[in-house]
């Protein structure tokens, strides 16, 4: 592959995170000589942070492969439909239905210890009520988001997590882009923040080309970027073939 032909990588983060947790596969990805972008995802509702995404994917120049993790891999099942997106990667994340919402798929399966571990709190709507969201609670951050990360590391990590809107829980999918895109998913089989059932079965449902990462934590773009990084460059090799 000539540099021109190499598709871009998206990284796409996803609740109580921020770009930096992409550090590591960034770095490798780099090596490579695969371009990559980290933008910084709202968090503020399904819809309006695909809307977001898709317009960083639909700027750059050539094809993008999308990559979410955790909620944003949500995110780009909707923003996945731009035009100019050549694949799909989803680590430890939800894999959305066309129609379907993170509660309604989460529902399927026993919860995880996420859901009595988040803290609410409100934050201001211009012209309109108050809204709510939510972050983990910080002494309980390590154990549920990042077991596998040391624990220096996932102190900063708890204090510098970005809270999620309670509407990105209920907003339902309007399109489900891995119908028509290939897709790829990395499962974090020590998950305690989503079910790993729950990335199984949207992956196996996508038809996605799945690994599992035993005894990975949810955060494993953190604890094992490298992992991470080789399921991308998979990707980015087979939709530049």
């Amino acid at each position: 592959m000539t540099e021109s032909t190499v598709p871009t990588v998206v990284l796409v983060h996803g609740a109580f995170a921020d770009s930096t947790s992409w550090s590591g596969v960034i770095a490798d990805l780099q090596e490579r000589g695969i371009p990559v972008v980290a933008p910084a995802n709202p968090l503020r509702g399904l819809a309006g942070d695909a809307a977001y995404i898709a317009s960083v994917a639909a700027q750059i120049d050539g094809p993008v492969v999308l990559v979410g993790h955790s909620y944003g891999g949500g995110v780009i099942t909707v923003a996945g439909a731009a035009d100019n997106v050549a694949g799909l990667v989803y680590i430890a994340a939800y894999v959305l239905e066309e129609g379907e919402s993170l509660g309604e798929l989460q529902g399927r399966f026993p919860a995880s210890p996420l859901g009595d571990n988040l803290v609410a709190a409100s934050y201001p709507v211009e012209g309109g009520e108050p809204g709510t969201e939510f972050t983990i609670a910080p002494a309980k951050f390590p154990e549920i988001f990042a077991a596998d990360v040391p624990a220096a590391t996932t102190e900063v990590l708890a204090v510098a997590q970005r809270a999620l809107s309670a509407k990105a829980f209920a907003e339902t999918a309007s399109v489900a882009a891995w119908k028509t895109k290939p897709s790829w998913a990395l499962v974090a089989g020590a998950d305690l923040a989503i079910n790993p059932d729950v990335e199984r079965f949207g992956a196996e449902r996508a038809g996605a080309k799945v690994v599992e990462a035993d005894g990975a934590s949810h955060a494993v773009a953190v604890s094992r970027p490298k992992d991470v990084a080789a399921l991308i460059a998979e990707a980015v090799a087979a939709v530049a073939a």
